[in-house]
């Protein structure tokens, strides 16, 4: 790579990227904040992301010796690749080769448009995936990205009802992982007040929420329900709460009937959903729109199909699926200076319509949310189902606490069982707890599952992300 290409390559990408930043300032009316995109014909959009890819081909070869490599092997050139109809000649990018990637390359590996030069002059901040199913992957990203990050989340904010006046209060941890940073930098951009209440108590939290009245609680969905729990321990109502919204993100909520239903009765509040990714970054990903929570109407997603192209695929296949079919996210970022990615697998399962939405706003949405990455999917006895499922289906039995999980081992005669464990309230039978929840998880899956009824306060408390599944079979 000459090092005249790439920075030619790199400045037409940012121009392009700024030129296209419209109403970054300030929102250009009281229901959007960005109408000119927001509200786009299907038709503009698809041109804007055909001009986005002819300028972003040549900057990712250029920059980017994983996707240098990736052309070269396919026998393709960045020319070849110039429209959203090309992208059915580049196979979807997997975890798996960023991971490889990054093992022979540490510790940045090559698949990101971010080098030593760029980290040194322009480095804004590092985050990392989990790395819950191996090495976790680093991203490091630029004071640019950080501007589009504002922008693109300030948008996805507006929609969710965030406005000055308001007050947010974030109860997650400021670890290596996107979400909170690009919320607060948001809500920042947008002159709405955030406090953070990562290392605190869940009573602290609760003392936080009577004293200083924030209108907004962003949060996982578990702890959601974990501080209405502690709040109502400590003598307080939290539908009589200042709480108005109930801002999510990281697991499912808004597509879990069963959750979002016990979230909006035990908080008195209106329960929206933020969705993203790592790798797909600075973007928040998918949000919720006034529309997605009138009476009724389906729980959806807007994606902003101006910053990356979303695709559905057949995760066995990765043949495209139709429109209204379900499949696993597929997603083309161009929203970065440091990430932009062709085609990566982000795979959650949803469907896709395009329709216009209800709420004005013409971006694809995903119905019914996401209900679960292809990586998730239990396999038991042949039967395929999500770890949403079992929550649906729990959520929806009363007489049980908040806290549960699931229990899957192969047993001496080789059948594999699961248990599902739930705790049970004072006042309820354990023998008609376990048949009631036994009951709902057939129903839901078609399959018998055995049900430990534990006393109140047995399981662990979920403090972040919550983990439900724990799958004890030999997986070699």
């Amino acid at each position: 790579m000459s090092q005249d290409k790439k920075q030619l390559t790199r400045q037409r990408w940012l121009a392009l990227l700024e030129s296209q930043r419209i109403d970054f300032d300030g929102p250009g009316s009281e229901e959007f904040w960005s109408p000119a995109r927001d509200c786009a014909s299907r038709d503009e959009l698809r041109a804007l992301q055909d001009a986005k890819l002819k300028v972003l081909t040549p900057f990712l070869y250029e920059n980017s010796d994983f996707y240098r490599r990736r052309f070269d092997a396919l026998g393709l050139t960045p020319s070849d690749i110039q429209s959203v109809d090309d992208l059915s000649q580049w196979p979807p990018v997997d975890k798996k080769e960023m991971v490889e990637d990054l093992m022979a390359n540490p510790p940045w590996g090559t698949y990101t448009t971010h080098d030593d030069a760029l980290w040194n002059e322009r480095g804004w901040s590092l985050f990392a995936t989990s790395g819950t199913t191996g090495l976790p992957r680093v991203f490091r990203y630029s004071t640019f990205d950080l501007a589009q990050w504002r922008w693109a989340n300030a948008r996805a904010l507006w929609s969710l009802g965030a406005r000055p006046g308001e007050s947010v209060f974030l109860v997650v941890g400021f670890g290596p992982h996107v979400w909170a940073w690009g919320v607060s930098q948001a809500l920042a951009h947008m002159g709405v007040p955030c406090l953070s209440g990562g290392g605190m108590t869940a009573e602290m939290r609760c003392n936080i929420i009577e004293r200083y009245r924030p209108t907004v609680l962003a949060t996982l969905p578990s702890q959601l329900l974990r501080l209405g729990r502690v709040m109502q321990d400590m003598g307080m109502d939290p539908a009589k709460s200042s709480i108005k919204t109930l801002f999510t993100g990281g697991e499912p909520a808004t597509g879990v009937s069963s959750t979002r239903a016990r979230l909006e009765d035990l908080w008195g509040a209106r329960l929206v959903e933020f969705y993203g990714c790592t790798e797909a970054a600075p973007h928040c990903g998918g949000y919720s729109c006034p529309a997605s929570s009138r009476p009724g109407e389906p729980v959806h997603a807007h994606l902003m199909e101006d910053l990356q192209v979303w695709e559905l695929i057949d995760p066995d296949t990765q043949e495209p699926v139709a429109e209204g079919q379900r499949g696993i996210t597929v997603c083309t970022n161009m929203n970065s200076e440091s990430s932009s990615q062709l085609r990566f697998i982000v795979g959650d399962y949803t469907t896709f319509d395009s329709s216009p939405c209800a709420c004005g706003r013409t971006h694809v949405r995903a119905m019914g949310g996401f209900c679960g990455r292809a990586d998730d999917l239990i396999n038991l006895r042949g039967l395929k189902f999500y770890p949403s499922v079992i929550e649906e289906a729990v959520r929806a039995v009363t007489g049980i606490g908040d806290e549960f999980d699931v229990q899957i081992e192969t047993r001496e005669s080789g059948i594999d069982v699961m248990t599902v464990r739930v705790e049970h309230v004072d006042h309820e039978s354990p023998d008609a707890v376990a048949l009631a929840v036994a009951n709902a998880v057939q129903t839901r899956i078609e399959a018998r599952c055995e049900v430990e009824v534990m006393a109140p306060e047995t399981l662990p408390k979920t403090e972040f992300k919550a983990k439900r599944i724990f799958d004890h079979r030999d997986q070699g």
